[in-house]
């Protein structure tokens, strides 16, 4: 038999984030009045440990059945009053929360009109919340192994942090060789080591490991299942005498994509005259020649020497606003070994802004211009040779410090490029459902919270793939991935959320609309009954399938027709 609701609000002061436009006293006080409401309180911040002990004494001392938390987004706090509810025997899912942060104190000034606001906000909530119902937690299975997309610093750290806890890794590389892009570095920044020293313990442990599966030349096809059982299938380059790919399927718990990034296309900025002029290359390109050691153009030894940052960053016209961290500090290093090599040279650092991100980064900037390097805050628009002097070029730039226009020339020119995402990117994007942000890389599931999870349960990202970073925290990113990827295999089974999908098998027709429009996979037809089916592992609670079922025969529970009408009744 159905409880009668006794529902406990708890209003969140978020220290002055709410209580700065709203007044959160009052909001408490008129959610007495609502029906079904016990108690009402507020607190300074309701997610601390205080604040959750508030909630379970009047759980204890009240009879509370459902409870409502009016303070930031659910997507960051609701498993933390979830968990405190269920403690003292609430079911989880009659924990509702009413956003007065993100959708009424951050958003007005007036504190009268967001109060009201906020009052209607919890009203709606409690409405709600006096609808739910206890759905039974799940659980399954999952198979102990790690599939790690990409054979770079960070792939390589993730698979070797899984393996060495004795679980089973396959480490899928599209290229023939380890190491990504890291491998075609010389020295590292700030204590110029060599990559080398770095790389290859790496490599060796990945290659004589027990637990890794290397799988090189080879790259994923597809991936079918869910978190804790995901079935992935891998085709390898070396083609069969058909021409097919040979093929080969393994079975992971979690999926950890590692698959790096792409550097930036100097071409795409013709005025710059990269492939026009030999003594124009590239910050990679000037790697190679400070590992062999010469740095001469065509047989001349360069006298000045220009490096030019932010070549394909922050550049809305080539659609790329956002840093790529690392060229402020490659730059650094390259014109300090510069100088080094050629102590007679005139080095020039023709920068927006110098952004000196890392431990030591700010003092390695700072001995690169005690060795003589200079930098000159500038924008240079273009790139060209005199007729009279082809062993030299002109940069055409504005010192925006001085502000005016300057002509200089320099021996061999330096284009500090930045990264991109990977072209391969939007296939896995479709094969693992994975979002990305507006600067094209994938998206993690909250940027402060859950920054190494995507919106794919089981799969994680480390390293570039998710955004433009240095070495130490690529590694950094890549073992917290692989922690993350470790946890439902350790554990031995995967909670399973219950607000999911689900279909009255009396009222379906089997005409598979549900099934075109899911973006996650989740609904299937059952051939022999002809009737869909969902799978709630995948489900996500999106919606999109009850909306578009011509039939009404797919119920989405904890946002059943019931609940979202009488939130809307309280509102109006």
């Amino acid at each position: 038999m159905e409880q009668e609701p006794r529902i406990g609000v708890y209003v969140c002061h978020c220290g002055v984030n709410i209580a700065a436009t709203v007044d959160v006293e009052e909001v408490a006080e008129a959610a007495t009045e609502l029906p079904g409401v016990i108690i009402a309180r507020d607190y300074t911040y309701m997610c601390s440990d205080p604040g959750q002990n508030l909630i379970k004494q009047d759980i204890r001392e009240h009879r509370l059945n459902r409870i409502v938390v009016a303070s930031c987004s659910p997507r960051m706090h609701e498993p933390t009053f979830r968990a405190a509810a269920q403690q003292e025997g609430v079911n989880p899912y009659q924990v509702e929360m009413a956003n007065i942060r993100e959708q009424c104190s951050w958003v007005h000034k007036e504190e009268e009109k967001a109060t009201e606001k906020a009052k209607s906000l919890v009203a709606s909530a409690t409405a709600k919340a006096a609808q739910l119902d206890a759905l039974e937690e799940r659980e399954v299975e999952v198979t102990p192994a790690v599939a790690v997309i990409g054979g770079g610093i960070a792939g390589m750290t993730a698979a070797l942090d899984v393996a060495d806890t004795g679980l089973p890794v396959y480490l899928i590389e599209k290229q023939d060789h380890l190491g990504g892009r890291v491998g075609d570095l010389n020295r590292t920044f700030p204590r110029l080591e060599s990559v080398s020293e770095l790389l290859d313990p790496l490599i060796e442990r990945i290659q004589n490991h027990p637990e890794v599966t290397l799988l090189l030349d080879s790259e994923v096809m597809q991936v079918d299942g869910y978190v804790g059982s995901f079935e992935v299938t891998v085709g390898t380059q070396k083609r069969s005498r058909s021409g097919e790919l040979d093929e080969r399927s393994i079975q992971v718990g979690s999926i950890v994509v590692a698959t790096g990034y792409d550097v930036f296309d100097p071409d795409r900025k013709p005025e710059f005259g990269y492939s026009d002029y030999p003594n124009v290359i590239t910050s990679l390109e000037m790697e190679e020649r400070l590992a062999e050691g010469d740095l001469t153009v065509d047989g001349r030894t360069p006298e000045r020497v220009a490096f030019i940052q932010c070549v394909g960053s922050r550049d809305t016209q080539l659609g790329n606003p956002h840093c790529s961290r690392v060229c402020c500090m490659y730059t650094a290093k390259q014109s300090r070994l510069v100088r080094e090599m050629l102590p007679d040279s005139e080095v020039t650092v023709f920068y927006i802004d110098v952004r000196t991100f890392g431990k030591g980064s700010e003092e390695f900037y700072d001995e690169a211009r005690s060795k003589g390097v200079r930098y000159r805050r500038g924008n240079v628009s273009e790139i060209y040779r005199k007729r009279s002097d082809p062993d030299h070029v002109v940069l055409v730039a504005e010192d925006t410090l001085l502000g005016k226009a300057i002509d200089f020339e320099a021996d061999l020119v330096v284009l500090a490029v930045g990264m991109e995402p990977r072209d391969s990117a939007s296939s896995i994007s479709q094969l693992l459902k994975l979002p990305t942000s507006a600067d094209g890389f994938f998206l993690e599931a909250h940027p402060k919270l859950r920054p190494v999870d995507t919106a794919m349960d089981g799969v994680f990202l480390a390293g570039c793939c998710q955004s433009p970073k240095g070495i130490a925290d690529t590694v950094s990113q890549a073992k917290a991935a692989a922690s993350s990827a470790l946890i439902p295999l350790v554990r031995g089974f995967v909670p399973v959320e219950s607000a999911t999908a689900v279909v009255n098998e009396d009222l379906c027709a089997g005409c598979g609309m549900c099934v075109d429009v899911c973006p996650y996979d989740a609904p299937a037809l059952d051939e022999l009954w002809g009737v869909s089916r969902i799978n709630a592992v995948l489900c996500k609670a999106c919606g999109a399938c009850a909306v578009t079922c011509p039939a009404k025969a797919i119920r989405l529970q904890h946002f059943t027709a019931e609940q979202v009408l009488a939130q809307v009744d309280a509102l109006v």
